[in-house]
């Protein structure tokens, strides 16, 4: 019996240290894609002061609405983000929150315990702390009425590791300056059991809740076999703040008895959970909302611990941003000013105003009939509507009475999209506040671009080249070598035209400062090392090449795209490759197909390959609900590491241009073959940077949480997608903000 006992503990032991050092890489890899710009849309949009109506929740320790450990039902507005950093002994937690919908709130965060060591083994992370990584989801049931409460569900923790996994149910009522909320939870919010699981009428397996040994996987799975299992406990909370005051006073009776707290990494004959001491299960204090964007909290936790945070939060879904005063201001006719006859105009001068002004870089000008058209892609204005009513002014300014109507084609790289015209004369006498928005949008139309006879009255000179320097900056997030890995690059990007739809684009990244030298560890795999390469690609050279791209693109027919692609296609993976896409004009839907050959590049990104080549390619078919313009995306086919299946994509838009989305990608691999995470997974944020600047840009910021980097599931990162490409055939995307047609 000893001998087995032993022989039992030695494989715990092991796999144990197995376990920390596979979750060490991943954590190494994580959060690759993240970095760039997410501090800088965090910081930007705080500075341009995101004035909103009413005010947001207060944040929890953990993130999300409610009080100090515990949820309450409360939801933010729609398109609220927040960042949250506290601190409470051991821990110290970083929480960011969506919400995506009114409805829906959801989070994740990394958690640092800092009584533990990141692994058992020192050289492997030294003396850093362990980092957990979760996920909550919180739901509302019903809304609060002048009777009845509101009413949320939720999880935290509800995957990975589930050290601090809980389900619960709450209700909060409002009494003039006091919220208050009651609630049930199971796991960690509920870990002093004050009485029977209600549920075990309905199951006896209710009664118990599984321990972390008890669960399959490798980690990252949804653990449903915990979910609302043992005993629960009653926890409940008020919050105190009179109108128009910035304190806000917060007290909570939690359920938690803090006897089984997480601990990880244990030593050699110490049991799984550790004890914390708690005198009192209340917890009070206090948030001071310095302005809408940013909250100080001060709290006494059990009885016996100080907790510290700092909140930074923001409506990124309904703002317009700041002025843009550094915009050109609108063209503005003179009065009595009637224009030239179209043949008499000096289009080269208007072509040039077109493109200072109204953001289009024009590549022909057109007359059928007495409609004017110019064909060109807009490169500065977020919204396509600005672009066209600033197009109209100049054109107005230009041309006599005998054109009706004004035509803008909008291109992409080289790709006839969409058509949009304007009635001159409702278009004047909107300006001239004769006619409101309702009634232009009657006069103002979409169409496909058609092939029709037409008298070119001026042809734009091929603009080949275009190149210059920018500053980059890329992180990893929560590795063993460090918790943040950071990298400061000087990039040359350069672009030459042989045609409209075929140019040459390239990259050129030189490292300036960084402290990948601390970055030594190699994640292990059980599959092709499509991705989990990532340390040899980040250390093994200063000066490299992510890109180095011939494309060639086509519109193949009404609806129908084509795009060609071939040379180093990303800084891993370089090879052959193309799509075509259908997509009807002002369709909800879409389909598309994409193929390429790839081969692995070297790690020092020259022009050299290692030796793993493999065909990869789905099948992609895209369909927007019309509700809140959710956007569901299924692509299906074979992935890097040769695996085969299936990538689910939901995001919402907003009208600003903002969109939140997350995705999770499941395929022939097993979860013991594929390792912690058992699938792939992530959620982003993708910011249009036109609303933290002062002028008017199409660029964005893109933030994605991948909590893994795996080889399955992985993905070639292409530099250019049709969907993407063609989304002005959206005509929704011009009708929600047809109000920037005036400015």
């Amino acid at each position: 019996m000893k001998r087995g006992a032993a022989s039992r503990g030695r494989r715990r032991r092991k796999n144990g240290e197995r376990a920390a050092h596979a979750a060490a890489a991943k954590r190494a890899a994580a959060s690759a894609r993240m970095a760039r710009t997410a501090f800088l849309v965090g910081t930007g949009w705080l500075l341009v002061g995101v004035a909103q109506a009413g005010e947001a929740p207060t944040q929890t320790d953990f993130g999300g609405a409610g009080h100090w450990q515990t949820p309450s039902a409360r939801m933010a507005e729609e398109g609220e983000l927040s960042f949250t950093a506290n601190r409470t002994e051991p821990y110290t937690r970083y929480n960011v929150t969506l919400q995506p919908f009114s409805w829906m709130e959801t989070s994740f965060r990394y958690v640092a315990v800092t009584n533990r060591p990141y692994s058992l083994s020192p050289s492997l992370s030294g003396d850093q702390s362990y980092k957990d990584k979760s996920i909550d989801a919180k739901l509302r049931l019903l809304k609060e009425s002048r009777y009845l409460p509101e009413v949320a569900i939720g999880g935290r923790d509800i995957g990975g590791t589930g050290h601090f996994g809980s389900e619960f149910v709450v209700a909060s009522k409002r009494f003039g300056d006091f919220d208050t909320s009651l609630g049930l939870a199971w796991g960690y919010i509920g870990n002093r059991g004050d009485f029977s699981n209600p549920f075990a009428v309905i199951d006896d397996k209710f009664r118990t809740r599984p321990g972390r040994d008890d669960l399959s996987g490798t980690g990252g799975e949804f653990n449903t076999i915990r979910y609302f299992r043992g005993r629960p406990s009653l926890f409940g909370g008020i919050v105190y703040q009179r109108q128009g005051s910035p304190w806000v006073l917060k007290l909570e009776y939690e359920g938690n008895d803090y006897k089984h707290e997480p601990r990880p990494n244990s030593r050699r004959n110490e049991p799984q959970f550790t004890r914390l001491k708690q005198r009192s299960p209340i917890n009070v204090g206090v948030v001071y909302r310095v302005n809408r964007n940013i909250d100080l909290s001060a709290a006494y936790e059990r009885g016996n611990t100080m907790m510290f945070g700092l909140t930074l939060h923001g409506n990124i879904g309904s703002t317009r941003g700041p002025a843009k005063a550094l915009d050109p201001p609108p063209p503005v006719r003179a009065p009595g000013e009637t224009g030239q006859p179209v043949e008499q105009v000096d289009w080269a001068s208007v072509s040039k105003e077109l493109h200072g002004n109204a953001g289009i870089r024009v590549s022909k000008i057109a007359q059928r009939g007495r409609e004017l058209l110019v064909t060109g892609e807009q490169d500065r204005y977020l919204y396509p509507a600005k672009g066209v009513g600033r197009a109209a002014r100049v054109l107005g300014n230009r041309v006599d009475a005998g054109t009706d109507w004004f035509t803008v084609v909008s291109t992409r790289e080289g790709m006839q999209i969409s058509e949009t015209s304007i009635d001159r004369r409702r278009f004047d006498a909107f300006l001239a506040h004769d006619i409101d928005l309702k009634t232009l949008r009657l006069s103002v139309e979409q169409n496909v671009p058609l092939a029709a006879p037409e008298k070119v009255l001026y042809r734009a000179p091929l603009d080949r080249y275009t190149g210059g320097f920018s500053l980059g900056y890329s992180q990893n997030i929560g590795g063993p070598d460090a918790f943040v890995l950071y990298k400061l690059s000087a990039n040359y990007d350069a672009e030459f035209r042989f045609t409209p739809n075929l140019w040459f684009n390239g990259s050129l990244s030189g490292n300036l400062l960084d402290n990948y030298d601390r970055f030594k560890y190699t994640a292990p795999s059980r599959l092709p090392r499509v991705r989990t390469h990532v340390r040899e690609y980040l250390t093994s050279s200063r000066i490299t090449m992510p890109l180095f791209q011939l494309t060639a693109t086509r519109r193949l027919g009404a609806d129908w795209y084509g795009l060609a692609y071939a040379g180093m296609l990303e800084s891993m993976y370089g090879g052959v490759g193309g799509e075509v896409l259908y997509r009807p004009f002002g369709e909800r839907w879409a389909f598309g197909m994409d193929l390429n050959w790839v081969k692995k590049r070297s790690f020092e990104q020259d022009f050299t390959f290692r030796r793993y080549s493999v065909v990869t390619g789905h099948v992609s078919g895209y369909f927007n609900t019309g509700y809140k313009d959710i956007l569901l995306a299924v692509s299906a086919g074979r992935y890097l590491a040769r695996d085969w299946g299936v990538t689910f994509d939901a995001s919402r838009s907003f009208r600003n241009g903002v969109r939140m989305g997350a995705y999770a990608t499941f395929t022939n691999v097993s979860a013991q073959e594929f390792g912690e995470g058992s699938f792939d997974k992530g959620i982003y944020v993708s910011i249009p940077f036109d609303l933290m600047q002062g002028r008017s840009t199409p660029n964005r910021a893109r933030f994605v949480w991948a909590p893994l980097i795996r080889d399955g599931g992985a993905r070639l990162s292409k530099q250019y997608a049709l969907y993407t490409l063609t989304e002005d055939r959206d005509s929704d995307l011009f009708n929600d903000n047809l109000d920037k047609i005036g400015e």
